[in-house]
């Protein structure tokens, strides 16, 4: 038996027993006990022999006869919630908002918890409809932002926007960073459907909403480089480094295409190798080596390599460094250095690219909203390597 169930009645039942013994005889406690609703002891007798069902009935019974009640059973709903037990905090909800002569005030916070019970069972338009009956008064607050989390996961931009908005309004702390990626969402739908005036306004609305939102500067440069205007593109890129340059990974690889599809393929080669030395990146190294390699040579990525292992040791830049040494050594130490690359490899290979700064939630993939906790920009583009991490 999970303890707790049953501590919630207890407890208040013994501290009761306790102050009404230390001011009456035996006599006149056996005489207050018997006024008690039956019911409730019923509950309670349930409940310590996990009969959960009939005690939810014991307990509705018993809210019917004593409104003083009402508070044990949103605690009781809210206990079966946070157990995962949905379909009997729904009930026991449905049940308080059965009441004729539920005041006002207790039936919009049963509204609120039955919205919230909806929500955590997956029954989201159930849960919408609940929320929305909550336009006004203390959970109205409340109900919008449980609102704009169904609007997400149903991925319900517009309607996400238009309630982000009110919510503000309503006095919270501004929500323009969910906004601005609110219309980037509205961008990227409008780019798939090959649609880039509707995908440019949505960007502009972003950046109107969040002047520093890196997204909407990325997907600006993709815009451009769709219609073919790469010098416009590149522009857009660039502007990453003065906004955040943490994000200068995700545009890395469009910035060396754009350079190289212009014929200007050595002024990308040096933009890039000026980015991993001032912002030491795996990601940066990554694609900067590459290009080193095929553009000046062999020797000019080594040099490279090295010179991000000496300001920013870690096991992905020793895989390109001995990548490089590999390619120039002669047997037998090209077999060691293989043997070394390989096996540091490995150990790379299964790591967590990225942890999310708020939940800790790890990823191999970049996300804007992280999966976990569903927060925006929670994940910086770098590859983390824990040095915690068994081999």
């Amino acid at each position: 038996m999970d303890l707790d169930f049953w501590w919630l009645l207890v407890i208040p039942v013994a501290f009761a027993l306790g102050w009404m013994a230390s001011r009456y005889d035996l006599k006149t406690l056996l005489s207050e006990n018997a006024n008690l609703p039956r019911s409730y002891f019923r509950g309670l007798n349930f409940l310590l022999n996990e009969q959960h069902d009939k005690a939810i009935d014991a307990f509705i019974e018993v809210a019917k006869l004593d409104p003083e009640t009402i508070e044990l059973h949103f605690a009781l709903g809210n206990l079966f919630r946070r157990r995962g037990e949905t379909d009997r905090a729904i009930r026991v909800h449905q049940n308080l908002l059965s009441r004729a002569d539920l005041p006002d005030a207790e039936r919009d916070h049963a509204l609120f918890e039955l919205g919230q019970d909806f929500l955590k069972a997956g029954l989201l338009d159930r849960a919408e409809e609940t929320f929305r009956s909550l336009e006004a008064g203390e959970y109205a607050l409340g109900a919008q932002r449980a609102l704009l989390t169904i609007y997400e996961i149903e991925k319900d931009w517009p309607k996400s926007i238009v309630t982000a908005e009110r919510i503000e309004k309503m006095g919270a702390p501004t929500l323009a960073k969910e906004i601005a990626h609110f219309h980037c969402e509205l961008a990227q739908e409008a780019l798939q459907r090959k649609s880039p005036d509707d995908a440019r306004a949505e960007l502009k609305l972003a950046l109107d909403a969040n002047p520093d939102n890196v997204r909407a500067t990325i997907l600006s440069g993709d815009v451009d480089a769709a219609a073919g205007n790469l010098v416009g593109a590149i522009a857009c890129w660039k502007r990453v480094e003065e906004q955040n340059a943490v994000y200068l990974p995700l545009v890395a690889e469009k910035l060396m295409n754009a350079y190289s599809a212009l014929d200007r393929a050595e002024e990308g080669v040096d933009l890039l190798t000026d980015y991993v030395n001032r912002y030491p990146s795996n990601d940066l190294l990554d694609v900067a080596f590459k290009h080193v390699e095929a553009l000046r040579g062999l020797d000019a990525a080594h040099t490279l390599a090295r010179k991000q292992m000496q300001s920013s040791p870690n096991l992905a830049g020793m895989t390109r460094l001995l990548e490089a040494q590999e390619a120039v050594a002669e047997e037998p130490r090209r077999g060691e250095l293989q043997l070394m690359r390989a096996l540091v490899k490995q150990r790379t290979k299964n790591l967590p690219r990225y942890t999310c700064q708020t939940c800790g939630f790890r990823a191999r993939l970049f996300y804007w909203q992280c999966p976990g906790c569903s927060g925006w920009e929670t994940y910086a583009p770098r590859r983390v390597e824990p040095i915690t991490a068994s081999a």
